[in-house]
């Protein structure tokens, strides 16, 4: 019996072929696209559609009359520098959308043909073109993702974006075709890599609670009519200048120093700067965020809360959000921040969810970060144990600094920790303030009380 995944939701592949097939109620085209950990292809050869049904470790097969091709994937020919394949469904109709037909379905299934996973993409609306899958690797094992990230951009727009040669304009393109084939299907921005996907469209969240517009004034979240961001930019900043100047929500105790005996532990507001003993400054940290859903006691005995947190890091130029890694999103566009996927639960040990900052690779402009966790469901913090952050050097797998968060509030989010640029150094502080955030899209305007250093 096949596994069913949610947006989001990841699931081992333990088979070296599978096949990725679709059901849909409308004429559409199935892709794939091959990308690096920069979230490009080497070269056109790493675009898989019907006008070059081959590439490396992929195949596009036929479908039978009237039925979308599926694509075959042998995991063990995928060249060691592609880390994601992604399968792409294309509308045949550029004027139409999915949001007039019944959800598309995609399936994970082995050479065989017994299904592994099933993934149905709810949601869609406006989007012609959407990712349902990802087949990425996680070191030296391959995982399946459901994605389910729609788009409403331009053709050309899309493919650029990552990489591959375009020559004409969409329309161009579209005509040259021969009448009875349907126009090359454009992979999308990645996920997972540098190009940044939107922030969830009404699909990612209960459709009695649609995601608020950003920015508040003017424009949608994500922007309308076409691609995103917009050409030449990242995240987009709020109208106007910026956030407006305020103060820390409280004074801050004395900076501190990492130490070699052990990991300091942070009291909230404190800071710590991201220099060893030696003098030496960290290059690469790791940010785990963990916590741990309440036990309630009932009638029947005591049962788990089902919490569904989600860690984000949303990265800032000064007083504007430029861009954001999430479980919708999980690589900023310079590929400086990674994140390592979504935990659904919480249950378990360690970390529930890592974000990992090359903080050589974080562009000049860029001066803080700030790490939010959203209750996707809307519980509280008050129904949230253990919740911690904890900063790690990434070259040693050391733990430097911790922050635990003693005592719930009744909340839906919560600002955590920053990393913060002061002239050419980095230093970490601890937040711990509540927000009323379900996603981060919600919490983004309400973070510039914590930007001041």
């Amino acid at each position: 019996m096949s596994a069913t995944l949610a947006k989001g939701q990841n699931g081992p592949l333990t088979t070296n072929d599978v096949v990725v097939s679709i059901q849909l109620a409308a004429p559409a085209d199935l892709s794939a696209l091959l990308v690096t950990e920069q979230g490009k292809v080497r070269s056109d050869a790493d675009f898989v559609f019907y006008n070059q049904p081959s590439g490396p470790g992929v195949n596009l097969r036929p479908g039978p009359a009237g039925q979308p091709a599926s694509l075959a994937v042998n995991l063990g020919a995928v060249p060691a520098d592609i880390a994601q394949v992604r399968a792409v469904i294309t509308l045949d109709d550029p004027n139409t959308n999915f949001g007039q037909f019944a959800p598309p379905v995609a399936y994970v299934s082995d050479q065989s043909g017994t299904q592994l996973f099933e993934y149905r993409v709810d949601g869609l609306a406006t989007e012609s073109i959407v990712i349902a899958l990802e087949l990425y690797r996680r070191q030296d094992t391959w995982k399946v993702r459901a994605v389910g990230q729609g788009y409403a951009g331009g053709f050309a727009a899309l493919v650029t974006d990552h990489g591959v040669t375009v020559d004409d304009s969409p329309a161009e393109t579209q005509a040259a075709a021969p009448a009875a084939a349907p126009a090359p299907p454009p992979p999308p921005q990645p996920v997972q890599q540098t190009a940044p996907v939107p922030p969830p469209t009404q699909q990612a969240y209960p459709a009695q609670q649609p995601p608020p517009p950003y920015p508040p004034q003017g424009g949608g979240y994500p922007p309308q009519g076409g691609g995103y961001p917009p050409q030449g930019g990242g995240y987009p900043p709020p109208p106007g200048p910026g956030y407006p100047q305020q103060a820390p929500t409280q004074q801050h105790p004395a900076e501190i120093s990492l130490s070699k005996t052990g990991p300091v532990s942070l009291q909230k507001g404190q800071r710590v700067s991201l220099r060893k003993e030696d003098g030496a400054a960290l290059t690469f940290v790791k940010m785990g965020l963990g916590w741990d859903p309440v036990q309630q006691r009932g009638m029947f005995g005591s049962r788990t809360v089902d919490i569904d947190l989600d860690a984000s890091v949303v990265m800032f130029a000064d007083m504007n959000p430029v861009d954001v890694a999430y479980y919708g999103q999980l690589t900023s566009k310079d590929g400086s921040v990674r994140h390592q996927g979504d935990n659904l639960t919480g249950e378990g040990a360690g970390d529930d969810e890592v974000i990992l900052v090359d903080l050589t690779r974080l562009p000049a402009h860029v001066n803080n970060l700030i790490f939010v966790v959203t209750s996707y469901k809307g519980h509280t913090f008050g129904q949230v144990q253990n919740a911690f952050c904890r900063l790690i050097d990434g070259a040693s797998n050391a733990e430097l600094a911790r922050y635990s968060l003693t005592g719930g509030t009744p909340t839906t989010a919560m600002a955590m920790a920053k990393l913060f640029r002061v002239g050419g150094d980095w230093k970490m502080q601890a937040i711990g303030e509540g927000l009323n955030a379900k996603h981060p899209g919600e919490a983004i305007p309400q973070l510039g009380r914590f930007l001041a250093v």
